[in-house]
């Protein structure tokens, strides 16, 4: 065996290396915080999109990300909570606007939804992984091409749960799971339904992926014109209800959030996909003043 031994002298030297390499990273942290990038820019944040849930509504989803790909705002990382962990999917795999707007016309219940009376839901949620392949091939999250944090729920520790990595059919599902309509769904032991439950904006999940700048879009289905006319109504109406507690907390978190008008639309109003596609364009065009300060200030935004 070689032994190596170590002299006053040779510590010196790798004292002195140690704290030259130490010295040259900070140099070099600097550099990048100062100096322009090749492009002849300032060196931006990087910027994570957090998107919630909403059923049908998340086709807002769509809308917003048009417009932030029309106006080259940049997306470094995703993270969404229930159909905006599935419209974060598919775009983090490369899927097409277009082709998600036609999807999300053609969609019915029976697409991602199949009713299965039990003691824990109404229906099973297993299709979605037939949904998901219509949008994209990958079944993992080292496949995508934009990396993204899936939020749910841990019944058990009643805490949210971020999945970054392995089955992304798995983790979608569990997003998914709204309580008393799907059966919760059994990962690695714990008992997960939807995510919005502890996270309606997954903001922490965007930030936990290296995001500085975090860009929300928060699909809010109350409305005072409007009243519940049936179970899923209900159901919606009371935990946003609870969820407001919480509200605080995500919008101090984002630095921007933008809020589509979208409450006045049913669960189920995949056939009004273009007027909610437009909602979140309009929402985002609103927006955009509040995006470019974050982004090129690193100030927090609002509107």
């Amino acid at each position: 065996m070689q032994r190596i031994m170590l002299t006053p002298g040779t510590l010196l030297e790798m004292a002195e290396s140690r704290a030259f390499r130490w010295l040259k990273g900070g140099v070099g942290m600097l550099r990048d915080f100062a100096y322009p990038d090749a492009d002849g820019g300032p060196r931006r944040p990087r910027v994570g999109l957090a998107l919630s849930g909403g059923f049908a509504r998340g086709i807002a989803h769509i809308g917003v990300l048009k417009v932030l790909q029309e106006q080259h705002i940049p997306i470094d990382c995703i993270s969404g909570t229930s159909v905006g962990a599935l419209i974060g999917a598919a775009y983090a795999a490369g899927t097409s606007l277009e082709e998600m707007e036609r999807q999300g016309a053609l969609t019915i219940f029976t697409d991602f939804g199949r009713w299965k009376f039990s003691r824990l839901g109404l229906a099973s949620n297993q299709k979605l992984d037939e949904f998901l392949a219509r949008f994209t091939k990958c079944t993992t999250f080292e496949e995508l091409k934009i990396p993204l944090a899936v939020a749910a729920t841990e019944l058990g520790a009643g805490k949210t749960r971020y999945f970054t990595s392995g089955d992304l059919r798995l983790a979608i599902r569990a997003s998914c799971a709204y309580p008393g309509l799907f059966v919760p769904l059994e990962i690695e032991g714990s008992l997960l339904v939807d995510g919005f439950v502890t996270d309606p904006l997954p903001v922490e999940g965007a930030r936990l992926l290296g995001a500085d700048v975090v860009i929300g879009v928060y699909l809010s289905t109350v409305s005072d014109q409007t009243i519940p006319t049936n179970v899923i109504d209900v159901l919606g109406r009371t935990f946003t209800i609870v969820q407001q507690a919480s509200e605080q907390h995500w919008r101090r978190l984002a630095n921007v959030v933008i809020e589509p008008n979208v409450a006045t639309f049913a669960w189920d109003g995949f056939s009004k996909t273009p007027e909610m596609i437009a909602a979140g364009e309009t929402a985002t065009r609103a927006a955009l003043p509040a995006i470019r300060r974050a982004i090129s200030a690193g100030r927090h935004a609002s509107i």
